[in-house]
Parts: C-alpha cells; sequence; structure tokens
C-alpha cells in the first residue's frame, strides 16, 4: 500500500463492520470479536484519529437473544428481530467501550436521511459535533423500520455515503475475506487476489457477488461503495476484520487488504449528493436534441426539448433525466413541478411567464444543478 498514498496521514476514518465480524457461525453476537473491534478502534482514538463506525450485526444479536434458530425469512420478524438485537449491540459495544474510558453515540440512520438535501447537511453538522467532543458515533441502519435496506443490506454504500458526507480521509470496509479477488476465494483456487484498484472495471462489477449467510450485502455492495468514495477523493479499503491488529496495520501502510485509489478529480459535493445520494422523484424525457446539447455542449435542460414527465415531483426534487427510450443519461435537480413542466414541455423559455402566469426560471435543471451518469 506504501507508495499509493499516505494512508497513515488520514485523520477522519469511517470503519464499516460487517456481520460476520460480530457474530459467530450460528449468527449470534460474539463478545469477543466486538473486544477485539472496540479494542482496535481505541488504539486509533490514541493515534489522534477521528472514528465513525457504520455497523451491522443487530439482527444477528436479535437472532441470539430471541434464541432463534435461524435467520428470519419475514420481513415483518426481521424488524422486530433488529429492533430486540439494536439494544443488545449498543449495550454491549457501551461495555466494551466503557472498559477503556471511551464515550460512544448511537445514531440510527436510513439512505432517506440522505436523499434530503437539508437532512445530509444537518447530518454532517451533528456527526461533526459528537467528533469535536472526542465521542465516537456508532451508525446503525434503522433496520427496524428501513424495509428496503433490510432487503438490501446496504451498510457498504451508507458507510461510504458517511465517509462522504464527512469528507472522512479514509474508508475501510472489515469483512470476512482479505479483500478483493479476480473470482470468489471460496469458490475458486485460482482466484488472484487484487491488492490495489485504480479502476472500477466492467469486469470486476460482473464477477462481484453478493452473498454470506447473515450479511445482505456482498462484494457487490462493495464495489458501489468504492464508486461512492472514489469519486469522492476517498480512499477505501477491504481488509479481513477477523486479522489481529488489523486497523494499525492499515493505517501504518502495511500491505494488508485492497486499496481503492481515490479519483484526483474528485466531484463537488453538491454534484456528488445529486449523483450518488439523492433519490429521483420522478423522470423528465427529453427529445435527442435536449439529449446531445446536455452530454456534449454543456447545457442546462429548456423545457423545448422536454416531450414528457413520469411521476408527481416538487420544486427543488431530485429527478432522473431519460432519454426518448426511457434511459437515465443524467440527474439534477429541477426548478418546476412535475405539474408545471407538463404546461411548458416543448415550448421556448420566453413562453414560461405567459403560460404559468409568472416569471420563473429558464431554465427546467439549471446545469449547475445536473450531472451526467
Amino acid at each position: 500500500m506504501a507508495g499509493v498514498r499516505n494512508i497513515s496521514e488520514a485523520r477522519r476514518i469511517v470503519i464499516k463492520v460487517g456481520t460476520s465480524n460480530l457474530t459467530d457461525s450460528n449468527y449470534r453476537l460474539e463478545p469477543r470479536k466486538v473486544e477485539k473491534l472496540t479494542r482496535e478502534i481505541v488504539e486509533l482514538k490514541k493515534r489522534d484519529k477521528e472514528v465513525i463506525v457504520v455497523s451491522s450485526g443487530a439482527i444477528g444479536a436479535g437472532i441470539g437473544k430471541l434464541d432463534l434458530k435461524q435467520r428470519p425469512r419475514d420481513i415483518k420478524m426481521l424488524q422486530a428481530t433488529a429492533a430486540v438485537g439494536q439494544n443488545v449491540l449498543m449495550s454491549t459495544y457501551d461495555r466494551y467501550f466503557t472498559s477503556h474510558e471511551q464515550i460512544i453515540a448511537q445514531v440510527l440512520l436510513t439512505q432517506e436521511d440522505f436523499f434530503n438535501r437539508q437532512k445530509y447537511l444537518n447530518l454532517r453538522n451533528t456527526l461533526i459535533t459528537l467528533l469535536k467532543a472526542g465521542l465516537i458515533p456508532i451508525i446503525n441502519e434503522n433496520d427496524t423500520i428501513a424495509v428496503d435496506e433490510l432487503k438490501v443490506g446496504d451498510n457498504d454504500n451508507l458507510s461510504a455515503l458517511v465517509a462522504s458526507n464527512l469528507e472522512a480521509d479514509l474508508l475501510i470496509l472489515l469483512t470476512d475475506i482479505d479483500g478483493l479477488y479476480t473470482q470468489d476465494p471460496r469458490r475458486n483456487k485460482n482466484a488472484e487476489f487484487i491488492s490495489v484498484v485504480e479502476e472500477i472495471t466492467p469486469e470486476m462489477e460482473r464477477t462481484a457477488e453478493s452473498g454470506g449467510k447473515t450479511g445482505v450485502g456482498g462484494m457487490k455492495t462493495k464495489i458501489q461503495a468504492a464508486k461512492i468514495t472514489m469519486n469522492a477523493g476517498i480512499p477505501m479499503v477491504i481488509a479481513n476484520g477477523g486479522a489481529e491488529n488489523i486497523l494499525a496495520q492499515i493505517i501504518e501502510d502495511v500491505p494488508v487488504g485492497t486499496l481503492f485509489k481515490p479519483k484526483k478529480d474528485k466531484m463537488n459535493d453538491k454534484a456528488h449528493w445529486i449523483l450518488f445520494a439523492s433519490a429521483p422523484k420522478g423522470r423528465i424525457k427529453v427529445d435527442e436534441g435536449a439529449k446531445t446539447a446536455l452530454l456534449k455542449n454543456g447545457s442546462s435542460l429548456l423545457p423545448s426539448g422536454i416531450i414528457d414527465v413520469e411521476n408527481e415531483f416538487m420544486c427543488g426534487d431530485p429527478v432522473s433525466i431519460v432519454d426518448s427510450e426511457g434511459i437515465e443519461f443524467a440527474k439534477g435537480i429541477t426548478n418546476y413541478s412535475s405539474a408545471e413542466i407538463e404546461k411548458i414541455q416543448g415550448v421556448h423559455s420566453r413562453e414560461i411567464e405567459q403560460i404559468l402566469g409568472r416569471k420563473g426560471y429558464t431554465e427546467v435543471v439549471y446545469r449547475g444543478n445536473l450531472v451526467l451518469v
């Protein structure tokens, strides 16, 4: 890892802990693993690092507390199990961190907290306040209510969004394998280890598999997380959380895990939010002329190039911009509601005031609020 980037200088570090790093083979929370993790995190704090933990394991902890024989498949039972396990998980973290005189703070999130731009900024302020107070925020996906997240198990992406939100210096994804391979090493003994990734290729995305008995997300979501951090200018490391002193090894530039190098031309904060964190409320369909103007000329989206609008949305909402075939090629923040766009689509900008009865924006989506996909 040395020579690629001086990881040792990273001060604000987000650590995502996978379910396998907290539970035993029967999916039950294993105190020994929690003790190891807390000890290594406290060591980072002693090196004057700011640490944010994004933790899985609530469902696993609930399985143990309820003495279930297997992971529930029913969504309602999963939610109930998570509600029980959340308390067990946090009390276990608190017990071990307290033994090191370290105070923690629980933050429950879903991806919805990132979709709203104001919530996104408020979250940053809250987390920075906790860090300045010397606390360790432990962020959990709110599995009790987050039905979609339970299906996807997207703590990998959640941790990447947290890292981007905080402009972190490093994201570490702890899992149960050593890093990224050309193929699944548990299925193919000829799989080759990849120590450094400078660009995510289509082949990597194809071979990345989701899996694991306790965690729903696998290598597929870790590749997605890498896309988010690389575009935000943040290095990401996938490493085996079971290895002794793994966090110290990463910080000391020992060649462990897989390093995903950040892009030099990182996106600005707003563009990154539009592309990765916002959830489009609707779709605006445009003709070929408008598509060309957006892709090649760096233009804003004008009403004259719009041919259709789908779903209801309000002014200021994020929207998906698609071509005549329905293929998304851009995302942006709209200056007009879906109802207003239906009235002005296909007309020249100078006609907007006459049609809507007020003087509005010339552009439906201003270029500064638009990102190509």
